[in-house]
């Protein structure tokens, strides 16, 4: 459960500011109006700062003791045993506190489900989500063993985007450090040498030194400013439904990394939805955790409308075609499994090929930026260069010329 924060307006016409806990903004929005309230803005609380440095839970820690507890249930040792085995070799200080806290639970009569509910830091609602159905349906080393795959593929997955994006990150942070470095230290050192010659620079030189002067006039205002961009479209835009759904919508329009992006939302949904499926949780209630583990408001706000859809009595394939996010082949994949009670098998199908697909363009990207980056790294820093020489390799020519 996650808290959010809203402005609403009263039957009387008050205007409120309140927080409420629950599993997403859609579900916010239908308290209230079940409430009478006209919502005006709903948004995610600012989560409280951790003073454990390095303490967050990352999927693979959670995927190690998924697989520990899975072994140690199909042993036959109890969940109160189990914990205190995987504990006693947790390294990560935030999760051992989490099991601990578990077993305690546990041991005091709460049920693991439960249990694992109240550490919501730490264990996601769809975690939270499986081990219910594990429990409720006495295969709960099962459905660890199939969260441990689930969460490790997703790590996986992480990675591989992760990797496209932080070599070209670094490229373009090392040539806006040196490009900053030239125009802000090295290109006023020139400008007294160009003093002293006392002789019509060329214009390429003189739109060089117009800029550094500019640049060094600007320089903090200017960072000042960015700074403080940054932190108002996070706060106005990103922590807002509409700022957040325009984003979103936005990111996967982006040539190049739009598809990328898609790619992995569809990936990430397909994965998801097939290890809550296959773990036996109602299809409404995984596309509701889909829709808040999607990572992407326009694919949310679909499932949504598709979960909307489905409480009515239409099949899902049908309301996933209209929502015109998901390409036809996700549809008429979801569509013959929905017929074939394979729905599971299909969805795991469809993720294997979309990891693919993510596998492939992650290659493709990188091996297309790295030229593209030193390419326009070496116009810039050339360009510089050449601007700076310009008028020296002009006098040396003038000089040679009266000898």
């Amino acid at each position: 459960m996650n808290t959010f924060m809203y402005v609403a307006k009263l039957p009387d016409g008050r205007t409120i500011n309140g927080s409420l806990e629950a599993g997403s903004e859609q579900l916010v929005v239908n308290a209230l109006h079940q409430k009478g309230f006209v919502v005006l803005e709903v948004k995610a609380a600012p989560r409280r700062f951790q003073s454990s440095f390095g303490s967050k839970v990352n999927l693979d820690d959670l995927a190690i003791f998924s697989r520990q507890m899975a072994t140690l249930v199909d042993a036959g040792i109890p969940i109160v045993g189990g914990l205190e085995a995987v504990a006693e070799q947790v390294e990560n200080p935030a999760l051992k506190k989490a099991i601990t806290q578990v077993k305690d639970a546990v041991e005091g009569g709460t049920s693991f489900t439960l249990a694992i509910a109240k550490q919501n830091k730490v264990f996601s609602p769809l975690f939270v989500s499986m081990v219910r159905a594990g429990e409720i349906s006495g295969h709960l080393a099962e459905v660890l063993q199939r969260l441990a795959v689930y969460m490790e593929k997703s790590a996986n997955l992480q990675r591989k985007v992760r990797s496209a994006c932080v070599y070209p990150a670094i490229v373009v942070i090392m040539a806006v450090v040196i490009t900053s470095i030239l125009v802000l230290t090295v290109i006023p050192s020139f400008k007294e040498i160009f003093k002293s010659m006392d002789a019509q620079l060329p214009l390429p030189t003189q739109i060089l030194l117009s800029f550094s002067d500019f640049a060094r006039r600007t320089f903090l205002p200017g960072l000042g400013l960015l700074i403080l961009g940054v932190f108002l479209f996070k706060r106005k835009v990103l922590q807002t439904r509409p700022g957040r759904l325009w984003f979103d919508r936005t990111m996967l329009k982006i040539p190049i990394f739009g598809p990328l992006i898609r790619k992995v939302a569809i990936a990430r949904f397909a994965r998801t939805l097939s290890t809550l499926v296959r773990s036996g949780v109602q299809i409404l209630a995984a596309l509701e955790i889909v829709s808040e583990a999607s990572g992407n408001r326009v694919i949310a706000d679909a499932l949504i409308r598709v979960k909307d859809s489905i409480r009515e009595g239409e099949n899902i394939a049908g309301p996933l075609a209209a929502s015109r996010v998901f390409p036809p082949m996700v549809v008429r994949m979801m569509a013959v499994g929905e017929q074939t009670g394979r729905l599971d098998e299909m969805l795991a199908k469809v993720a294997d090929f979309y990891e693919e697909q993510v596998d492939a363009a992650v290659s493709g990207l990188t091996s297309a930026l790295e030229p593209i980056i030193i390419c326009v790294l070496g116009i810039v820093v050339g360009s510089i260069v050449f601007a700076i020489f310009l008028p020296i390799f002009k006098m040396s020519t003038l000089v040679g010329s009266h000898h």
